[in-house]
């Protein structure tokens, strides 16, 4: 199994069959700046609140790498449909992460966040505490997923655009061809 890909083959076990549900609702009062990451993919903008409360370190590590360009122009390099598509490793392979530790699991208890439509989480392997720069964004729920792997996210806006995102091969969803790529990724707070 590849060191940082998400849930190998558990896609299908896990419900691809799942039945589509929107992304939570977004909050009465607009979220801050400093917890919305930015976006620009192909399709348009999405806009991700960042979720310090259930996830600090991971949030810290996604503004972090934001920060430093990290994310600029890397590509999702597995795409699935009906499941989730994921993004985060500069080498396009599905192993690849940045240059910082991993970082342990932050997971939540599951009646307190739940893996749906739209919301991001810290991909990893078989290691709950080796998630690094890869991420994962669900198409459709999947409590499967609840309390196994850190939600740091969710989708408030763009979600049309994630779901345009090109789907890889067969069950695995590997590497699309070609792949899309995130072209830029900001914090709101950032952005002038």
């Amino acid at each position: 199994m590849d060191r940082r890909t998400l849930l190998g083959g558990a896609a299908a076990a896990f419900g691809l069959a799942a039945c589509a549900q929107e992304a939570p609702a977004q909050p009465a009062t607009p979220p801050d700046p400093e917890n919305i990451l930015v976006l620009q993919l192909p399709a348009g903008e999405v806009r991700i609140q960042l979720l310090p409360d259930l996830a600090p370190n991971h949030v810290e590590r996604i503004k972090t790498l934001t920060r430093r360009g990290f994310y600029d122009n890397t590509p999702f390099h597995r795409v699935i449909e009906g499941f989730m598509a994921q993004g985060g490793d500069p080498t396009g392979t599905g192993t690849g992460g940045s240059n910082l530790p991993d970082l342990a699991a932050e997971f939540s208890p599951p009646s307190r966040a739940r893996f749906l439509r739209g919301t991001v989480g810290a991909a990893r392997s078989q290691n709950p505490n080796s998630a690094n720069s890869q991420f994962f964004i669900m198409f459709a729920p999947n409590a499967g997923l609840d309390g196994q792997y850190t939600i740091w996210g969710r989708v408030i806006s763009g979600m049309d655009a994630v779901d345009r995102i090109k789907r890889g091969v067969g069950q695995s969803g590997m590497v699309p061809q070609p792949p899309d790529r995130i072209r830029t990724a900001r914090i709101a707070a950032d952005i002038r």
